[in-house]
């Protein structure tokens, strides 16, 4: 049952986030609106308030605010291929490298898999660009983070999978 209700879930995201864009779309985003790489990892990370993501919870995180907002807010910075689970972009750990020498982004390097979260000056800089956020964008992300940080590794893969079929293309996870 808990994998089911995380497809519903993840539907249930989307479905929410595409009403709320229709009510809000103001057309063509200008290029200071335009958000890089290093905005797109803040923002992305801003909602989970300090939390630690593993690869795949970063790996999801981004390539749904690729396909559901990042229209919205300029464009996509990432380009996620299918690979052994699911969406990848190594850029994305490139870039949250790179916020941690500015020290924005704290990453774990003590077990097999690396996590990653903002640190406390990453926070005051993530939540300073997420206040500039419309409210439906907002909510989407809140939702999105919360969707990402309690489901676990299967189930995100699963519910991508499900939602974005061309992606299971490279998938070595057959559960």
């Amino acid at each position: 049952m808990i994998i089911s209700e995380a497809k519903i879930g993840f539907k249930q995201v989307g479905i929410i986030y595409r009403v709320l864009l229709l009510y809000s779309y103001r057309g063509t985003t200008s290029e200071e609106d335009e958000m890089g790489p290093k905005e797109t990892i803040l923002l992305g990370l801003a909602p989970a308030k300090c939390k630690y993501h593993s690869p795949v919870q970063i790996q999801k995180l981004f390539f749904l605010f690729e396909e559901n907002i990042s229209k919205k807010l300029g464009g996509k910075v990432f380009n996620f291929q299918p690979y052994n689970y699911g969406p990848f972009d190594k850029k994305v750990y490139d870039v949250l490298e790179s916020l941690e020498r500015e020290e924005y982004v704290e990453i774990d390097r003590s077990s097999r898999w690396y996590e990653y979260r903002l640190t406390d000056l990453g926070q005051e800089k993530a939540d300073s660009l997420f206040e500039d956020l419309e409210t439906n964008t907002k909510t989407y992300l809140t939702e999105l983070s919360d969707f990402i940080l309690n489901h676990s590794f299967s189930e995100l893969v699963r519910a991508v999978y499900k939602e974005y079929p061309k992606m299971r293309e490279n998938s070595v996870f057959q559960g």
